[in-house]
């Protein structure tokens, strides 16, 4: 599949600063409203491309967001990066948007959505959770962290990059080349490549109420009255049947797919399927289409 350009780079303020995405027209007569993207914990909105472009070609208005600190969005002045302070901006962007759209979060963008909608309860239209529940594992957790704090003095070049992906995600194919990777880092005056987003971001977890616990997103997904739809990765070390048992009991109507052969980056090891599998839910669902 050939992914067009973004049709332009939009700009919204956050509670801290500016925060940066790309917007996909929707294509077509048959409009359907439009789908806001959050990425996960390290991840920047370019993670979106292949899965933004095939919601637009459906009808879609497709807008993937860089959150505080990630990407090209500002970083937070005082190092806030807690769950407060991520739905604080996603309800200044849903009030910019000026209509309530279907929120896709993978990880921490859909602990964010879910929390946002839970208890502030005028987000969304509709939650794609990309696996994420209320009760993670945290053996995987620990395994992400690990990967992030791994490397603080950076990469001497994009080959390197590319090889600490391989080693998080193995059953995942390299690339044949290792410049796809040049959104996700930025290459500073020392001639290495760094992360994209602030280091402050792994202080979080270090003070109260920067993460949110499992009691408080359990009884924010207690409140979710929204179609809902929980995509898996079945290789997943974070998504555990139990928590999935769970979410399903606490959300009336909400519905799960697991998408093969993927683990935790559900969206970047196989995205085909899992655009699929969001397409297929945005037609089905009842009152998800405006």
């Amino acid at each position: 599949m050939t992914v067009p350009p973004a049709g332009d780079t939009v700009v919204f303020d956050g509670t801290a600063g500016k925060l940066v995405g790309d917007r996909w027209p929707a294509a077509g007569e048959r409009t359907g409203g439009t789908v806001l993207l959050l990425h996960g914990g390290g991840q920047t909105r370019h993670s979106w491309f292949r899965t933004a472009a095939s919601l637009a070609a459906q009808g879609w208005t497709a807008i993937a967001l860089d959150a505080r600190g990630h990407g090209d969005s500002d970083w937070a002045p005082d190092g806030d990066y807690s769950v407060d302070a991520l739905v604080a901006d996603l309800a200044a962007v849903v009030a910019a948007l000026g209509e309530r759209p279907v929120l896709v979060g993978a990880s921490m963008g859909g602990m964010t959505s879910l929390i946002g909608q839970g208890e502030r309860g005028d987000l969304a239209r509709a939650l794609v959770l990309v696996d994420i529940v209320p009760k993670v594992e945290e053996e995987g957790v620990a395994r992400i962290m690990a990967f992030m704090r791994a490397n603080p003095d950076g990469f001497g070049s994009l080959e390197e990059v590319a090889e600490a992906v391989r080693a998080y995600n193995p059953h995942r194919t390299r690339p044949t080349s290792p410049d796809g990777l040049r959104k996700n880092v930025r290459l500073r005056e020392d001639g290495r490549w760094y992360w994209h987003w602030d280091p402050a971001f792994l202080r979080v977890g270090e003070e109260p109420n920067r993460e949110a616990s499992h009691a408080r997103a359990r009884a924010a997904a207690a409140r979710v009255r929204v179609p809902t739809m929980l995509v898996r990765g079945a290789q997943s070390d974070i998504v555990s049947a139990d928590g999935v048992r769970e979410l399903l009991a606490l959300i009336p109507g909400s519905r799960h797919v697991d998408v093969s052969a993927t683990g935790h980056m559900v969206a970047g090891d196989d995205n085909d399927v899992f655009t699929r599998r969001v397409i297929d839910f945005l037609e089905e669902a009842p009152a998800v289409r405006g």
